[in-house]
């Protein structure tokens, strides 16, 4: 019989625990051993509080129960994602999690809406988006299973303390098998013959030996960088942003089903409403503010009380230029960087890890960590073109401004931006088409959002409209508009949901944890 494959994972936070989790609901005890080596002396970053719908998909594939998820780790909703003064100042508009309208036939909903919009007859193309109006009123419900229904046409995420996700995927991760080990690491060993990873020396001089190593120690990137050289691509001149000051702060006012991101002098703030306290952050370029600064701009616009000291952080926006090298994996941090304006972060650890188990063969496991070579460099391009993607959605945000009250603004507008993206804007300037794939993150109500809310406005629109009558159009539209205005005028406001759903002082303290989740590891 073959022996099972072993699994180092080094670094714990989201991106470490999220891995021991997936890997150890999805493989069998004589499969594969699951060990991970984290270090009580070293910090977590633990600041990725926003999340995108993709996630519920993560929990369920793995089976965990997300009214449970959502009390233990004092989850609020989430719609959307608002982002304020980014156009220019003073704008708002936000980024649904899900559609704009209904398609009319083969004509996307947007042009139909355009043709209105340019005879000054149609009302705002937010209002023609359940979860914007539903958002803007700070309402909330569970979508719709039955497709033909107005309360169908979203999705949502979460607004979660990133800090006791972890913790609660730890104690998963544990129940099903996982091995964690608290220790430095001080060495790497490398195999003379081909240079993979051997073994790690920790501080009390033991050796942790693996087939497969993933890396998930943070911006270090201990095995990918430090140990293999791997190589890392800036973008910094697209995204100039490389530092955050984070503070949290007491709630003040309602919880909303979004998270704001609001354009500053020197780049943007957040703001997370959690059930327990409110997250806050300021993402700024250093060549534009200091840190001090920052922090003092950041605390003065708290929304509450000041529950901590400010906390800074410094990256490189960019990615390794190889994921997967050799018998290492980089995840989360170590893999990579896109600042968190569009909640990306957890989602690329997610993307990481469900990619990496589906490429991974019966073979492969049976070989101890021989891969295919052909199986690597899928997986590298496949997360190559997840983290392209991203970028260019997040540089779309930076680009498309007319704000010139700033440098860091001015240096954006007129910044030279790849020509992925270039070629995007250009086809919907020209004919408000939107650049689609069949695979990618973003799909085309997110480019919609960003592109209408910043003011890049086509010059023309799909010429089938023409089909469409006056009386024809202003029927469908005004249909559309009081359907969705009566689906949200049903739903509950937003913390009478969660108060009925998951409310965090409801559930047994953390102590008693381990016994609310099932142990049951596949077998």
């Amino acid at each position: 019989m073959t022996a099972p494959l072993r699994l180092v994972i080094v670094g714990g936070g989201t991106a470490g625990w999220m891995t021991a989790a997936a890997f150890a609901s999805t493989f069998r005890a004589d499969q594969m051993r699951i060990r991970l080596i984290e270090s009580s002396e070293i910090g977590i970053v633990g600041v990725g509080e926003a999340t995108l719908p993709h996630i519920r998909f993560f929990n369920k594939r793995i089976g965990i129960d997300e009214q449970e998820l959502m009390a233990r780790t004092q989850a609020t909703f989430k719609l959307g994602i608002e982002f304020c003064d980014w156009g220019r100042v003073g704008d708002s508009y936000v980024h649904p999690f899900g559609a704009f309208g209904t398609r009319a036939g083969p004509v996307p909903f947007h042009h139909l809406w355009l043709r209105q919009a340019r005879e000054g007859k149609a009302k705002p193309i937010e209002e023609y988006s359940l979860p914007i109006v539903a958002a803007r009123q700070n309402k909330f419900a569970l979508p719709a299973e039955n497709k033909d229904d107005i309360m169908s046409t979203f999705g949502f995420a979460f607004q979660f303390d990133a800090s006791l996700y972890a913790a609660y995927l730890r104690t998963f991760a544990e129940q099903r098998g996982v091995v964690r080990t608290d220790g430095k690491i001080i060495d790497v060993k490398l195999r003379g013959d081909d240079g993979r990873v051997e073994s790690v020396k920790l501080s009390d001089g033991s050796d942790v030996t693996g087939d497969l190593f993933i890396d998930c120690s943070g911006f270090r990137g201990l095995l990918i960088e430090q140990a293999l050289k791997t190589g890392y691509d800036p973008w910094t001149k697209w995204l100039p942003c490389d530092r955050a000051v984070a503070m949290p702060c007491e709630n003040a006012g309602r919880l909303t089903p979004y998270t704001r991101a609001t354009a500053r002098e020197a780049g943007w703030q957040w703001r997370i409403p959690l059930q327990h306290r409110m997250g806050n952050g300021y993402v700024y370029g250093s060549e534009f503010i200091g840190d001090d600064e920052a922090a003092a701009r950041l605390s003065s616009r708290l929304d509450g009380k000041a529950l901590a000291e400010p906390r800074f952080l410094r990256f490189t926006a960019g990615r390794r230029r190889r994921t997967w090298n050799r018998n290492v994996v980089a995840i989360g941090l170590a893999g990579g960087f896109l600042e968190p304006l569009e909640s990306t972060s957890i989602h690329l650890i997610q993307v990481a890890i469900t990619t990496l188990i589906d490429y991974l063969t019966e073979q492969s496991l049976a070989d101890g960590g021989d891969f295919d070579p052909r199986i690597v460099d899928g997986f590298n391009r496949w997360i190559e073109m997840e983290y392209d993607r991203v970028r260019d959605f997040l540089i779309l945000h930076y680009h498309a401004t007319e704000r010139d009250d700033a440098p860091i603004w001015n240096y954006c507008r007129n910044m030279q931006i790849p020509d992925s993206l270039a070629h995007k804007m250009e086809l919907f300037r020209h004919r408000a088409h939107v650049v689609t794939y069949k695979d990618g993150l973003f799909l085309e109500p997110s480019w919609l959002a960003v592109y209408f809310g910043q003011r890049v406005m086509p010059e023309a629109y799909d010429p089938r409209v023409a089909a469409w009558s006056d009386e024809e159009l202003t029927k469908w539209l005004g249909t559309m508009h009081a359907r969705i205005a009566e689906g949200v005028m049903r739903m509950p406001a937003h913390e009478e949901f969660l108060a009925q759903y998951c409310p965090a002082s409801a559930m047994p303290p953390k102590s008693e944890m381990p016994t609310m989740i099932a142990a049951k590891r596949p077998s």
